[in-house]
Formats: structure tokens, sequence, C-alpha cells
């Protein structure tokens, strides 16, 4: 990381813990967030410190009707604590940070920091203003200042990362809020992408997720119709580089070339997340998604044409303004036609400053819910169904940090076998680390996970296990007490370029 922005040392320790709500794109940012702290010289409060922290982050989501509300609980939850802890700094980023700016500091003035999407660099620059003038700083962009993978980054995973490709997006869907305060699309250049993905593998990473607000619409930035299909395929030559995902992709822009790629590289999984969000037409296109039942269905068919194993799963929202119970029953055929793996369903609520908000024939509570109850049975008997077409099989599963709650009781351990499904399985005599891969038969399906209760059949480590050793030993033997710097005035240093690293998403 760099450190040209860290003051003489002193000696005390500073903390700091970030919280973050919503997407993909909002993990991602949390993490360039921890590492642009870390970089000024704090160091990460413990699990479970829930606020007990010098500087606490939240970094929000402005997707849900009731996201103010939960926000303003947690920051007068930490109003007392502040009180009692002088020099305990709370920073608000993120979407509704974006869109809501002045009132955030009027509802909970003792908030220090307020920044937004398109200037996260700014956090330890704006902590240390306010507290060198002891009042609060706002400072939103309108736009991007810098692509955040330029940023310094604390990565959650030793074995798994996520790369963003874009930024923003140029789709106007009416129940999303995204674009306006994300800001219309941006796109990396390939060549920063693929040289920030070459310097994870060469740090252990052996899984990386490509991700954008609209994944696939990749190269409307540039005029390239297919980049983003030649760069799954760059992917696919990157040496050590065993699996490739990518999150989410839209309809409009799933073209038959992406499939393709999907299918002729072997590193890129056999796992398709993409949003339905409704079967029926009139709904879609009170959405303003640019398609329709039959062309999303035809996708799907295509796709399994071509990957035959593929898990496709999908984001559906029930209740929207004027839906009927015609429309909800075309939702339903739809999902009985394409048979996701798995579905994440939503009931709609208002989404503040959206379109849909203001629209005619909002739905009652309990017919969304009724709706709801009904299409989440469906799916989960489809779900179940599928998984039970598992049992037999011989997986490769990359072991996982986290993903089994009751492993610990059960001696079994978990992972993502390579079209996402998670897998739990026995654990074997031998050593095994997250990141190492297990090959296992499936003995057992249940609707959310999979089982192989049999010895793995085969264990191979690899360079991704290796360095979650090697990171969890590091941080075993880091001392308690450590002289750190507090961080300095002004913009962090850019890692260099070759070592750089769905709210609406879709």
């Amino acid at each position: 990381m760099s450190s040209g922005n860290r003051s003489e040392a002193v000696d005390v320790q500073k903390s700091y813990e970030v919280r973050t709500y919503g997407c993909q794109m909002n993990v991602h940012d949390s993490e360039r967030l921890s590492g642009l702290l870390e970089d000024a010289g704090y160091v990460r409060a413990p699990e479970g410190s829930d606020g007990d922290a010098d500087v606490v982050v939240f970094n929000t989501c402005a997707v849900r009707e009731n996201a103010d509300n939960k926000l303003y609980g947690n920051l007068g939850r930490l109003a007392p604590m502040k009180t009692k802890r002088p020099g305990m700094q709370i920073a608000v980023g993120g979407c509704l940070a974006q869109k809501d700016r002045d009132t955030i500091v009027q509802r909970a003035p003792w908030v220090d920091v307020v920044f937004g999407t398109h200037n996260i660099g700014k956090l330890p620059v704006l902590l240390e203003r306010a507290r060198v003038q002891e009042e609060a700083q706002i400072e939103i962009a309108e736009s991007l200042e810098a692509f955040p993978s330029t940023l310094p980054t604390r990565r959650e995973s030793a074995y798994a990362a996520w790369v963003s490709i874009s930024v923003g997006c140029n789709n106007t869907c009416t129940f999303c809020i995204v674009p306006a305060l994300r800001g219309k699309e941006k796109d990396r250049r390939t060549g920063d992408i693929l040289a920030e993905i070459e310097a994870l593998v060469a740090e252990g990473v052996s899984e990386i997720t490509l991700l954008g607000q609209n994944v696939n619409a990749y190269g409307s930035d540039i005029g390239d119709r297919e980049a983003f299909s030649k760069l799954l395929r760059a992917c696919g030559k990157i040496e050590g580089l065993e699996r490739v995902r990518f999150t989410s992709p839209h309809p409009r822009d799933f073209t038959d070339d992406v499939i393709a790629a999907m299918a002729e590289t072997p590193n890129v999984m056999p796992q398709l997340h993409m949003p339905m969000q409704s079967g029926s037409d009139a709904v879609l296109k009170a959405m303003r998604r640019s398609y329709r039942q039959e062309r999303f269905l035809g996708i799907i068919e295509k796709v399994r044409a071509a990957m035959p194993d593929a898990a496709i799963s999908t984001d559906i929202i029930v209740g929207f303004p004027g839906e009927t119970e015609e429309d909800f029953e075309q939702t339903m055929h739809a999902v009985r036609e394409a048979r996701f793996a798995n579905a994440f369903t939503f009931q709609y609520s208002k989404r503040p400053g959206t379109p849909a908000a203001d629209m005619d024939g909002q739905i009652p509570k309990e017919v969304v819910q009724e709706r709801y109850m009904r299409l989440s049975a469906l799916q989960e008997q489809i779900s179940w169904d599928e998984n039970k077409k598992q049992v037999g099989r011989t997986l490769d599963v990359m072991v996982a940090e986290g993903e089994g709650r009751k492993d610990g009781a059960t001696r079994r351990l978990s992972g993502r076998a390579p079209d996402n499904r998670l897998v739990h399985f026995t654990q074997p005599e031998q050593a095994v680390r997250p990141g190492d891969v297990v090959t296992v038969e499936i003995t057992y399906a249940a609707p959310h996970h999979l089982l192989a209760e049999g010895t793995p059949l085969v264990v191979r480590s690899t360079r991704a296990g290796d360095a979650w050793e090697k990171r969890t030993a590091a941080a075993a033997a880091k001392p308690a007490g450590v002289m750190l710097g507090l961080p300095g005035v002004g913009a962090p240093d850019p890692l260099p370029a070759a070592a750089a690293p769905a709210c609406g998403i879709g």
C-alpha cells in the first residue's frame, strides 16, 4: 500500500469500523475505504466491536424505502458513545449520502464527515479536516474523481476478489435510483482491468468476480459492443486464474458473443445471475426494462444449449405498481419455464426519488405479501428439484471461509461448486484451507445447499490456500500495541497501475 500520506508516527492506536449496506458495489467500495484508512495509519477494530472504534464509517444504500430510518437509528445509538469518547469520529458515505447530503448532518449533527459515491478516496482527508477544524465536513462530488480500483484496498478474502470493470449505469429503470447516484456508465481500460487481475493472481487469488452496475454493457463507453466477451476470453489466458464470475448483466445487452465466450473459456464458470424483475410484458414496460418475457426466456434457452450444467439465478420484484393478478401469473409462468437454481425475490417498496414511487396503482401490502409467498413457495420447490439433479455428480469445490454456520458442530467444511452452488462436505484427514480445492461426490440435496457425506476423492492444495495461510499467520503475529501515524492532509498516493486492483445492479 502507498504510505506517502503518513505523518510522523505517534504513540496512539486509532481503530476503525466500516459498516456496509446494499449491493456488491458497496462491498467493493468498503474494501477500498478500509484500505484507505489502513494506509492512513488506522487499524481495524476487532469483530463485534459494535461502534467501539475511533472511526465508524457507514457505507449506505438508498435502494430501500426505510434506508434512511435504518441509518438514523444506527447513528442515534452511536451518539451517547461519541459523547463519552472525545475524538471519536463518524463518517457517512455511499448512495444515501450522495442523495441526502446536508440532511444527514441536520438530523444527526454529531456526524463528522459526509462523502459521496464519487469521492471515496477523500475519506482520510475529510476526517483529518473535521478533527482540525472541529466541524462537520460535507463533500459530495458530482462526477467520479478517481476510479475506485486505483485506491488502496483491504480485501476480505485472500483467495477471491472483486474486480470492478465499470461504474454507473445508462439505464432508466423506474424502480431504481442508482443511475442518479452513481452517474452514467464509465468503463475502465481493458489493460488496467487485466493488469489488476494479474496482480491479484500473483498475490494468490484464484477466483475473481467482474463487477459492474450493468456488467455486460462494458464497452458502450468506447463503442465496442463485443468488449465484454473479449474481456472474458482475455481472462481465460491468465495463468493461475481458476475461476471467473461476473455480476450483474442486463438482458438487453446479453448477446450471443457473450454466451459463446462463457462456453468456450474454461475458467469462466457455468453460472449466470441475470435479473428478470418480472415476467409480465406490461410490468416490464412500466419498469422501463427494454426486453420482454420471450426475449428473456430465449436467452436462458441459449445459455442452457451452450452450457447444459449452468446454474441460472435471478432477481424478481413482486407487487410493482399496476401489477394485476394476470401480470403476476405471467411471472409465475416465466419462473416455471426458466427453472432458476435460485431467485432473490423482493416485495416492492417505494424507493424515494424514483418514478415508480409516484405511480398510480400502488398494490396493497397484504396483496403483495400473498403473491410473494406464492412465488417463494414455487421457487423453493424448483430450487430443490434442480439441486436434486446434482446428486451423484462429482464436483470440484473451492473451500470457502465462513460459508457453513454449522461446520464446527458437524465436522464438515463448505465451499462453492463451479456453478456457485453451496456444498457442505466431510472434513478430510489432511489439512484443507480456504482457497484449496476438493473433489467430492454429492449425496444429498436441500433447496439451498448440497451435501457430500463421503470422504473427499481428491484434495488439491493451491496457491490460493497458501495465500490464505500466509495472511492468517501474519494477522496472528501482529503485535497488539503498534506505533501508528495519524492521517495527513492530502489525497492518498495512488497505487501503481499494475498493482491496482446489486442495489440497482442489473
